[in-house]
């Protein structure tokens, strides 16, 4: 779905069938802070470069993406490759970015609140339905 060319990514959208359609180009975009989302992992993962780490994966906090990579059914991987979709296509599309960085997670991930357009990206997810509020605890599974 996203690919990294030249310090390009490639967004491909899908059609109803799951079908390739159209790509765009995501140029990485420079937050406040400095970070540049290179790649967006999944709807609540991002890759980011930042002054003084480096690249690392992210963590959004606060809200729970369904998963891509171990999808427990097919309804939890159609939702987790749509909001994966549609936070590329918000971020291409933004005109302003923050990201505030808030330490790390137990797998080192740094914890990053995003904001796109002056809008909380995890508190869009869930609104959008393909997220849900995360506080760190058990997630509920999407399968239902």
């Amino acid at each position: 779905m996203f690919g990294l060319v030249a310090g390009i990514a490639v967004i491909a959208a899908l059609d109803r069938a799951g079908l390739p359609v159209m790509n765009r180009v995501f140029l990485p975009r420079a937050a406040e802070s400095g970070c540049r989302v290179l790649r967006v992992v999944d709807g609540d993962t991002l890759t980011l470069a930042c002054p003084g780490i480096g690249i690392a994966r992210s963590r959004l906090v606060g809200v729970d993406a369904p998963e891509i990579f171990s999808p427990r059914c097919a309804r939890e991987l159609r939702l987790g490759l749509t909001a994966k979709l549609r936070v590329q296509a918000r971020l291409w599309t933004a005109r302003d970015l923050a990201i505030v960085r808030q330490g790390r997670d137990r797998y080192d991930r740094v914890l990053t609140t995003v904001f796109v357009d002056g809008e909380s990206l995890s508190r869009w997810l869930v609104d959008e339905g393909l997220g849900r509020p995360y506080d760190g605890g058990a997630r509920a599974g999407w399968c239902s």
